[in-house]
């Protein structure tokens, strides 16, 4: 099925809500259709070009002069299988979440730990989403999809796709250049769980037993605790990245902040919590107008009801200000801003 319209509202295409009009929008459910939209319109080629998924990890701030691409493509289908593994391709416009109590309730493991992460299956490898010690390129065999430079389909395995922590090639060589079509999951059947990660043991042995279920319930109550249901509060979940930086800054800023959690990356680097770092310079609950910082996590912010972009990324600059001045650390956003 294809979708072509012109002055189209994204507001209903991004979990921040913004309403603001793509001149061009384009969504296409079969990987074929896609192919023949450029091979017979060339002229689509000369503008310019954003790939939009769920929208869960983007902000607007301004009308997109352009062209929006939406590949909504469906299946979840087994490919392959032996005694220790499944591999299950899985279509760009599937939900994450929905794709992950599917594995969990047929008793396939790796993922559980990622669950209640909003956004399309067409997204994970881009941003290589990750939550309580998982990351999902661990268990990305191969993406599949088409180079708009070359006009072909493609195939990558996921050892090419240079995952690194919330990175990956998509957001950087192949950026603007290629459209996800599918994704193929290496899973295991036989569960070996990571609990390891804040309080996730703890939670999943109130359920009772450790298995599949437990644990995706676990991460579900701990994630509803601390995170807004884009449903209820407009936001895209963690606004910034976690920032990364070399084992010796961390004891110094330990000195100086003996509470300030750090988390090991390896011998050389070390990991900050980025909602601390917020908190501690007082944004937490924070509001300009529609524009806020949640009041349970500082790391999220949201749209109250109608807060434009603009006004959401200047919060954030604000944010980011703030922090560098009172500890040093630069934060990187991990939404992308358009």
């Amino acid at each position: 099925m294809i979708r072509f319209l012109e002055n189209f509202s994204l507001k209903q295409n991004n979990t921040f809500n913004i309403n603001v009009l793509a001149k061009y929008y384009f969504e296409f459910t079969e990987p074929s259709e896609l192919d023949l939209f450029f091979q017979s319109n060339k002229i689509w080629k000369d503008e310019k070009i954003f790939i939009l998924g769920g929208g869960s990890n983007l902000l607007f701030t301004r009308n997109f002069n352009g062209l929006i691409i939406h590949p909504n493509v469906p299946g979840i289908n087994v490919i392959n299988e032996d005694r220790q593994n499944i591999w299950i391709e899985v279509g760009a416009g599937e939900e994450w979440d929905e794709f992950v109590q599917h594995c969990v309730f047929s008793e396939f493991a790796g993922i559980e730990n990622l669950s209640l992460i909003p956004g399309k299956v067409g997204a994970v490898p881009i941003q290589n989403i990750g939550a309580y010690g998982c990351e999902i390129g661990n268990f990305i065999e191969t993406v599949n999809g088409y180079n708009l430079e070359k006009n072909e389909v493609f195939e990558l395995p996921g050892s090419l796709c240079k995952f690194g922590y919330r990175d990956s090639i998509f957001k950087n060589e192949f950026k603007g250049k290629v459209i996800v079509n599918s994704v193929v999951f290496k899973l295991e059947k036989f569960p070996e769980f990571d609990l390891s990660y804040g309080t996730l043991e703890k939670e999943v042995k109130k359920l009772g037993d450790i298995n599949l279920r437990n644990v995706r319930q676990a991460v579900i109550n701990i994630r509803s605790v601390k995170l807004p249901d884009v449903k209820e509060i407009s936001n895209a979940g963690s606004f910034f990245k976690n920032p990364v930086v070399e084992v010796l800054t961390g004891k110094k800023l330990r000195k100086e902040f003996p509470d300030i959690p750090l988390y090991s990356v390896d011998k050389k680097y070390t990991k900050l919590a980025a909602g601390w770092l917020i908190e501690q310079c007082g944004w937490k609950g924070y509001r300009e107008g529609d524009a806020g910082v949640h009041e349970k996590q500082a790391l999220v912010l949201v749209n109250y009801g109608n807060a434009t972009g603009s006004e959401i990324f200047q919060l954030s600059e604000k944010i980011k200000k703030s922090v560098f001045e009172k500890f040093g650390v630069v934060l990187e956003p991990e939404v992308n801003v358009i």
